[in-house]
């Protein structure tokens, strides 16, 4: 090779590389956190100097055109979110979260299945997201449950990521963030994401690694709701799962939850981990907030306890007992995601379940530094 061309071409190779490296590092660290209208906790109360990114959540998807859109009762809080959380931060990035727990999985599935409605999806999501001034978007279809809908996830990211760059290019505007929400581990249930289409298109995933145990779904025992370490499901084998798969630490965000699960224990003097438990202590799910959890734990006296190999905290007053995250839990998941992983950051759902002294968010973010 002559060597005029070599150095060029050195130069053309590292250009290539480091166009390459800022996309898959293009953000520095992810100290995030959802919020949505119907948790009754107003978007100008978040402490937003806590976070480097929040979600604002959810915009909907139209079954008859497959358009994005947001609900009437929404478009106020939506339209001035960002301005709203940037006035005590403004270096925070907010991003339009579409779809979520509550969405139909089958409405999410026909768009994808062709690329006339992704399109739709696609086109319609960017102007809503700079017409409400967000920073990003992100996904979250929970979940793909077949090959063929994860394929078809495959195609929708690469076209919308193409998309978002052509835009970013005819406007002249910084890129729009693209994220997106995933199940907790790398496979739905034997069935894998295109790992590709992701490493390639997104910023980043949210791995929900939370909800392993419930009272609506595992109700004759106790459990630890989101295990960092445990023989069945946890957080660890989840985000392991991830990287085996190929997808970079850095495209990683671990999902804390800021909530937990209320059971109703058989017989109040055995209140450890699994104990016999009878559905749910509070409410048809059991599901509390933090804030709850810790009025519940003051109000009533209730023991707590760190266990610290499961990575998970508990509490227990007469017969009911409630698993969840506290200050110990999140601090030790933070510094994994950290330390042990090099992952890109933590997210939490939802702020407004934090206490008033914001404990759990003030803790994963000094943890992290």
């Amino acid at each position: 090779m002559s060597s005029k061309l070599t150095l060029p071409l050195i130069l053309l190779s590292g250009l290539i590389f480091l166009a390459q490296l800022s996309f898959s590092t293009g953000q520095t660290v992810v100290k995030g956190a959802y919020w949505f209208p119907d948790s009754g906790f107003p978007a100008s109360s978040i402490n937003s100097s806590l976070f480097t990114h929040l979600f604002c959540a959810f915009a909907d998807l139209n079954s008859a055109n497959y358009q994005v859109t947001v609900s009437s009762s929404n478009s106020a809080p939506f339209s001035s979110f960002t301005q709203t959380v940037q006035k005590n931060n403004p270096a925070v990035k907010t991003l339009l979260s579409i779809g979520g727990g509550n969405a139909n999985p089958a409405t999410f599935a026909a768009m994808a299945s062709q690329a006339s409605r992704r399109k739709s999806f696609i086109n319609s999501s960017i102007t809503l997201a700079r017409s409400y001034n967000f920073h990003g978007l992100d996904l979250d279809w929970e979940y793909p449950s077949s090959t063929t809908e994860m394929t078809n996830l495959g195609s929708l990211l690469t076209e919308w990521r193409a998309a978002v760059a052509n835009e970013s290019k005819a406007s002249g505007k910084t890129a729009l963030l693209l994220a997106a929400a995933v199940f907790r581990s790398a496979d739905y249930y034997t069935i894998n994401y295109p790992f590709q289409a992701i490493s390639n298109s997104l910023d980043w995933i949210n791995v929900m690694a939370y909800d392993f145990y419930g009272p609506g779904w595992s109700p004759k025992n106790t459990g630890p709701p989101a295990a960092l370490y445990n023989s069945q499901v946890s957080g660890n084998a989840g985000i392991t799962s991830w990287i085996q798969a190929g997808l970079a630490a850095k495209k990683i965000v671990l999902g804390l939850p800021f909530y937990g699960y209320a059971w109703r224990l058989l017989n109040a003097n055995n209140h450890g981990l699994y104990a016999p438990a009878n559905g749910s202590a509070i409410g048809q799910y059991g599901d509390q907030g933090y804030n709850q959890i810790r009025n519940f734990i003051s109000q009533n006296g209730a023991q707590t306890v760190y266990n610290a190999t499961v990575v998970t905290n508990y509490c227990y007053s007469g017969t009911t007992w409630i698993g969840y995250d506290d200050t110990q839990s999140i601090s030790a998941k933070v510094s994994y995601a950290k330390v042990t992983k090099g992952l890109l950051g933590y997210f939490a759902w939802h702020v407004g379940a934090d206490n008033s002294n914001w404990a759990l968010s003030q803790t994963a973010s000094s943890t992290w530094g």
